[in-house]
């Protein structure tokens, strides 16, 4: 009988430092730092770490995948050889130094990490744009009721997005993560806590709720991307030096 060969899974912590070795030696070899931090990305297997006084948790409750602090992480490894303006556009503002053709940013990450990256953006990107949105309307609201100052706009908001208020919800989250309660919350936490929001927002409402908040949800982030675009597009055009006019 042939002998069956069985295939050793590395571990994470060697599957990691080979993502950081992948890129390391593909800016050395001069090729774009973007594409080569995808391809590490795609290397990468901690769902968590501690790096120093800092815990990293890149994937929330097993599913959802926060890749932009996975790239903060391995962007902060190399020390300085990436470009700090197209760094901080990716981190702060989402907004990659390359434009990929469609598709190609879910080969680059690979098929598994990137259905997590769509559960981080629905889970969390466009829950915060619903409470956003939702936030809005309550203070339009307010302005049209002059002598109606009762009420804190959180709960508000989200005692009409999830039907509890911000608080006793928090309190929920925490008790059932055997986390402790407290009046502070850090920013790991924080979209945890968001994603626990938007599942729980699945649980209680219907169908046809869920795919009304999701399409106020992406409204939303498609005003906040326009807001953005023409704020860049005022500032490339105040940098730009005066023309001459020939009188």
């Amino acid at each position: 009988m042939a002998e069956k060969r069985v295939r050793r899974r590395k571990s994470p912590q060697v599957a990691d430092r080979e993502a950081l070795d992948h890129f390391e030696t593909a800016l050395s070899e001069g090729r774009h730092w973007f594409t080569a931090l995808l391809e590490a990305v795609a290397l990468w297997r901690a769902p968590e770490e501690d790096v120093g006084e800092r815990h990293y948790c890149y994937l929330i409750d097993g599913e959802a995948f926060d890749w932009l602090l996975l790239a903060e992480r391995l962007t902060d490894a190399v020390d300085g050889r990436v470009s700090p303006s197209e760094r901080e556009a990716l981190l702060f503002f989402d907004r990659p130094p390359l434009e990929l053709a469609d598709g190609e940013f879910k080969r680059l990450i690979g098929p598994a990490k990137y259905r997590a990256h769509l559960n981080f953006l629905y889970g969390v990107v466009v829950e915060e744009a619903l409470q956003l949105a939702v936030e809005e309307e309550v203070h339009k609201e307010c302005r049209s009721r002059v002598w109606d100052n009762g009420g804190a706009v959180d709960d508000k908001v989200f005692e009409r997005v999830y039907a509890k208020g911000r608080r006793e919800l928090l309190s929920q989250f925490r008790e059932e993560r055997s986390l402790p309660q407290g009046n502070s919350i850090y920013l790991d936490e924080l979209k945890q806590f968001t994603y626990w929001l938007f599942k729980y927002r699945l649980r209680r409402c219907d169908g046809a709720r869920v795919a009304s908040d999701t399409r106020k949800a992406l409204v939303q982030l498609s005003r906040l991307e326009a807001a953005r675009r023409r704020r860049a597009s005022l500032t490339q055009d105040d940098a730009s030096p005066p023309q001459l006019i020939e009188l």
